[in-house]
C-alpha cells in the first residue's frame, strides 16, 4: 500500500508524503539536479510539523539519511545545491565532502525587517552548498547567469597588462554571495509559508546546473518554488511535500489542479493574510 499521494501533469510531478517514501518511488539516477531545503532544527511551524530534533546528532543523522537516497537518485554528472541553517551546516558540509564533490559554499544574504539579536550578532544570511557527483562532467550554464562587471561596464577600465590593451568584461559569473531579498508577504510570489524561498534564488541555480528539459528534484518543497521556477525555464520537475496545506499550493500553483478533494484551491489573498497574521 502506498504512503503517499502522487499528482502529476505533462512535466510536473507532485508527492505528498514523507520525503523517504516518495524518493523511493523515483528511479535511480534520473535526477539532473536537486535543490534540497529541509526544515532546519530551528523550531519553526510548518503546518502541523514543527522542525525539532533531540540533539544535533539527531537532526544530522536525519539529514544522511535523506542524503544518501538523494544521491542515489541523482545522475552521474547530476548537480545538488543544499541549505541548512548555519549551525548544522557544518555537519552536511563534512558528511557530503566524503561523498561528493563540495565546488562552491555559497552565502545567500538578505536584509531584515524583523527584530535583531540584542547579545549576539543576528544571522542574515543562509549557506548553501553546490556540489557535483563527478567534477569533471556537470553542467553549468555560465553565460546564462552572468551578472553586470562593475569594473567593465560602469567604470570602464582597460587592462593593460595583456599585450593588447583590452577593456575589461563587462558581465562575470557571480560569486559566492549572493544578496536576494526574501520574500514577502506584498510580493507576487508569496505563499503563506514561514520559510518560502525566493524565485530568483531558485532561477539562478536552475539555469545554472540544468538546461532546458532537464528533471529537476525538490525533495522538501514547501510553497513548491523549485518547481515552479522549473516549469518557467522549461525544464521537468518532481516535488516532495509532507505537509497536506502546502501539498494544495503545489497543485495550485503549478496548474495541475484546482480542486482537491472537493475543495477549490484559490489563489492566497495577501490583504487577509497581512491583516490576519504576524508573518
Amino acid at each position: 500500500m502506498k504512503k503517499f499521494l502522487k499528482e502529476s501533469n505533462q512535466s510536473t510531478t507532485l508527492y505528498n508524503g514523507n520525503c523517504f517514501d516518495c524518493l523511493s518511488d523515483i528511479q535511480d539516477e534520473s535526477i539532473d539536479l536537486i535543490f534540497a531545503d529541509p526544515p532546519y532544527n530551528i523550531g519553526k511551524k510548518f503546518g502541523g510539523f514543527v522542525d525539532s530534533w533531540a540533539s544535533d546528532k539527531h537532526y544530522a543523522e536525519w539529514c544522511y539519511q535523506w542524503l544518501e537516497l538523494c544521491l542515489q537518485k541523482l545522475k552521474p554528472n547530476g548537480s545538488l545545491y543544499v541549505m541548512t541553517s548555519t549551525q548544522a551546516m557544518p555537519y552536511l558540509d563534512l558528511w557530503l565532502r566524503e561523498r561528493i564533490t563540495v565546488l562552491s559554499r555559497i552565502v545567500w544574504h538578505y536584509d531584515s525587517s524583523g527584530v535583531q539579536a540584542k547579545k549576539h550578532f543576528g544571522s542574515l544570511y543562509e549557506p548553501i552548498l553546490f556540489c557535483v557527483k563527478d567534477a569533471k562532467n556537470y553542467t553549468f550554464n555560465a553565460d546564462d547567469i552572468a551578472i553586470e562587471a562593475k569594473t567593465g561596464a560602469t567604470r570602464k577600465l582597460i587592462d593593460y597588462r595583456k599585450p593588447v590593451p583590452t577593456p575589461y568584461n563587462t558581465t562575470k559569473v557571480p560569486g559566492n554571495a549572493w544578496y536576494i531579498p526574501r520574500v514577502r508577504y506584498r510580493m507576487p510570489e508569496y505563499e503563506q509559508h514561514p520559510s518560502q524561498k525566493p524565485e530568483a534564488l531558485l532561477e539562478r541555480i536552475i539555469k545554472a546546473s540544468s538546461n532546458e528539459g532537464d528533471l529537476i528534484l525538490e525533495p522538501f518543497a514547501g510553497t513548491f518554488t523549485a518547481c515552479a521556477v522549473a516549469q518557467k525555464l522549461g525544464r521537468k520537475a518532481i516535488g516532495i511535500e509532507l505537509e497536506t496545506e502546502y501539498f494544495k499550493t503545489g497543485l495550485r500553483r503549478l496548474r495541475i489542479t484546482d480542486n482537491f478533494n472537493g475543495e477549490l484551491l484559490k489563489p492566497l489573498n495577501k490583504t487577509f493574510v497581512r491583516a490576519n497574521s504576524r508573518i
